[in-house]
């Protein structure tokens, strides 16, 4: 579900913490009433739901994917958390893990990805970055939850992005053949260069550190972008360049480096990889940012947040996780 379709913050708040107490083996019916009662007042409420359970049902098939051993030892880390205002967990969340498995099929979207990961030449898991060799001795990096295409032939270089992120530094072809990726929004033809391509929901970000990229819409608009520039594209239309940060590919050495950017900005970037929800509480998205995070290590991060700015790590649930003001 893209972030921008989203519930509001309180909303999606609330369903976790319903979710939470409701998991718990000693809820009561009238707690169920209760929460029969929240769901039924709101389409929203509704919609929050569906959300927090598609990002456990997400995360349990991830960590069952990585190794059973892995999803039970954060089951047992945060056995004895509170949760909510009163209770603590116990055994709920080993419920939670069996009420998913056999509570709701695949999640569409979640298929749709594990199928272009297992049909691409190359992919990387959340959290994971590659470095590729190419043929013609370009290199090629993958950030996390990426995956792409490499066909090479006697006409054409080509990097098919399927999703995620790459960062890309040409070589000299010996038979002059255009190097070019494409995406779903438009096909970028490298004049000679090192550049950043991240395939989002419905458009696509490039950055260009050296030479030049031609950017070519699937609905026509085209524009040259040079070293030091940036921008956005859609099939039908490219935003005006700005200026590329190198510290956006700090990605390259395991790091995200935040030069004064606002919490919201940092905590999103995080986000992406780390399995599960994390938020922000709006009264505190735009507190100002400096440092350098490590992304192995997302959660070490996070306490890095908590002991740097007035803020607090709440979680609710093993998969879901907001800042909140500290008290």
């Amino acid at each position: 579900m893209p972030s921008r379709d989203l519930p509001p913050y309180p909303v999606l708040q609330q369903a976790a913490e319903w979710f939470a107490q409701l998991a718990d083996h000693n809820v009561t019916p009238e707690e169920q009433r209760q929460w029969q009662t929240w769901f039924d007042q709101d389409p929203q409420h509704q919609q929050a739901w569906l959300y927090v359970e598609q990002v456990g049902h997400r995360f349990f098939q991830a960590k069952q994917q990585a190794g059973g051993e892995g999803a039970n030892r954060i089951l047992e880390q945060t056995r004895n958390r509170r949760i909510s205002r009163r209770k603590v967990l116990g055994s709920g969340l080993a419920g939670v893990g069996a009420w998913l498995t056999w509570r709701y099929t695949p999640i569409p979207e979640a298929t749709r990805q594990l199928a272009l990961s297992l049909g691409a030449d190359y992919s990387t898991a959340t959290g994971e970055q590659r470095q590729i060799s190419l043929l013609d001795g370009g290199q090629l990096w993958l950030n996390t939850a990426s995956a792409v295409d490499v066909i090479y032939n006697d006409q054409l270089r080509n990097i098919q992005l399927q999703r995620g992120e790459i960062l890309i530094e040409t070589a000299t072809d010996s038979h002059n053949r255009p190097f070019v990726v494409t995406t779903q929004e438009g096909r970028l033809r490298a004049l000679g260069t090192r550049f950043s391509v991240y395939q989002c929901d419905g458009q696509t970000q490039i950055a260009v550190y050296q030479g030049a990229v031609e950017i070519r819409t699937a609905g026509g608009p085209g524009l040259v972008l040079k070293a030091g520039e940036k921008t956005t594209f859609t099939r039908h239309h490219i935003d005006p360049p700005g200026k590329a940060n190198t510290a956006q590919v700090a990605w390259q050495h395991g790091l995200i480096i935040a030069d004064a950017i606002p919490l919201q900005t940092l905590v999103t970037e995080l986000g992406r990889y780390r399995h599960g929800h994390l938020a922000v509480d709006p009264a505190i998205a735009n507190l100002n940012v400096i440092g350098t995070y490590p992304i192995d290590k997302p959660d070490h991060a996070l306490a890095m947040l908590e002991s740097a700015l007035p803020i607090q790590v709440t979680r609710h649930l093993p998969w879901w996780v907001t800042l909140q003001p500290k008290p």
